[in-house]
């Protein structure tokens, strides 16, 4: 690629603009700092790339304080089945009373298999495999693996299958060095590319001074479970569904379509957390919202007992907060309350939102027309707009939009 010379390339683009790819004309950068501080208009330049770790090293070095970040994953569940829906996961009493008993998925297992990348759903005559290897060879072995600065790609090829297989588990370090042949500093650093990279992300513990015995390891989840199931040579639905990992893969499938309702909402710094202490009692999830918090259970089964709650009595410990509804998602067909307080709620559930049945509106199992929820972008950028104006907008891995 021939280097831009930034006055130039400038002069002869005026703005407003959009710039995709920035990461690879770093020296754009400084001329763009000294644009926008020339001038109090938002939004004039777009820049949009496939390489969060490199982009971001560039922002904060020139454009600290003058930007407002974007970021893509893979398609939502929402997106997938056309559900134009758009709030956030806070199961309060508003959100569980929103009419959501429409169309159920046929097998929640095939999208789980499948995945989020939006070209698989515009194409669904794509091969699975053949598509899930060519994007870890031209972006996770090319640029995730530069970035780790390893040489050799046996090792690197070892690296995030052990880190596949450990999805929705705590982060073990000195274990993942030993199966790795690595150092714990290594294992690290490693870990942070790839959360940099949006293939991975490390959920917090909840903490409060009433609690004195948890545990503070985060907990790793992929963010595309169809980026696991290859990685992990699931090559079907049923040997995914079946397999040893179903129940965390299943939790990593909801944990990532949470963490979609946040960002599609253009909330990135997302109030999710899980419970683990020292007597190995365990939440899955807990999602703050102000001084409440809902506890959250993810099952595989089909018929959730109150029982999967026992550990929520918990949080009533926690001081300066109040527990709210208690949810355990499930692979029920219907949201079923369980007791007055405890409700099991569909995984698979959707909005009813267009007309026909579901064979007509699909191609057998899988949606002829997956889609980028293009008013999830507006809805970010009037969020920047109205409540965090910012002179740049960066739109981040784009590497999941094929155009």
């Amino acid at each position: 690629m021939r280097k831009p010379i930034p006055k130039l390339f400038f002069l002869n683009h005026s703005l407003p603009l959009i710039i995709d790819e920035v990461q690879l004309a770093p020296s754009l950068f400084t001329e763009i700092k000294r644009l926008v501080d020339e001038s109090e208009e938002y939004g004039r330049i777009i820049l949009t790339g496939s390489q969060t770790f490199q982009l971001m090293d560039h922002v904060t070095e020139t454009l600290a304080g003058r930007i407002g970040i974007i970021e893509f994953s893979g398609l939502s569940l929402r997106e997938i089945l056309n559900d134009h829906y758009m709030n956030p996961f806070i199961p309060n009493n508003d959100y569980l009373g929103e009419d959501r008993s429409g169309d159920n998925l046929k097998d929640i297992w095939q999208i789980i298999h499948r995945g989020s990348m939006p070209e698989l759903y515009k194409k669904p005559s794509i091969d699975w495999q053949l598509y899930y290897a060519s994007y870890v060879r031209a972006y996770i072995e090319r640029d995730v693996r530069s970035l780790l600065e390893v040489r050799n790609l046996d090792l690197s090829s070892k690296f995030l299958v052990s880190i596949a297989a450990r999805t929705g588990q705590l982060v073990n370090y000195s274990n993942l060095s030993k199966d790795i042949g690595v150092n714990i500093r290594t294992i690290q650093s490693w870990i942070k590319v790839l959360e940099a990279s949006g293939i991975v992300i490390l959920i917090k513990p909840f903490s409060n001074n009433a609690l004195k015995r948890i545990i503070e390891t985060p907990m790793l989840y992929f963010l595309d479970t169809g980026l696991v199931a290859y990685l992990l040579k699931w090559l079907t639905k049923d040997t995914l569904k079946n397999g040893a990992l179903s129940g965390q893969i299943l939790e990593t499938f909801v944990v990532s379509e949470i963490i979609k309702s946040f960002k599609n909402n253009g909330i990135l710094d997302m109030p999710i957390y899980f419970y683990r202490d020292k007597d190995m009692k365990e939440i899955d999830l807990i999602v703050k919202s102000d001084d409440n918090l809902y506890p959250i259970e993810i099952k595989k089964a089909a018929s959730p007992t109150q029982s999967m709650t026992k550990n929520f009595y918990l949080l009533h410990k926690a001081i300066g907060y109040r527990v709210d509804n208690e949810i355990i998602l499930s692979l029920v067909d219907k949201k079923m309350y369980l007791n007055e307080n405890v409700l099991a709620y569909p995984i698979k559930i959707f909005k009813k939102f267009f007309s026909g049945t579901y064979e007509e509106r699909h191609d057998g199992d899988i949606p002829i027309f997956g889609h980028i929820n293009i008013f999830s972008v507006f809805s970010f950028m009037h969020a920047f707009a109205g409540s965090n104006p910012a002179r740049v907008i960066m739109i981040s891995k784009l590497i999941i939009i094929r155009r």
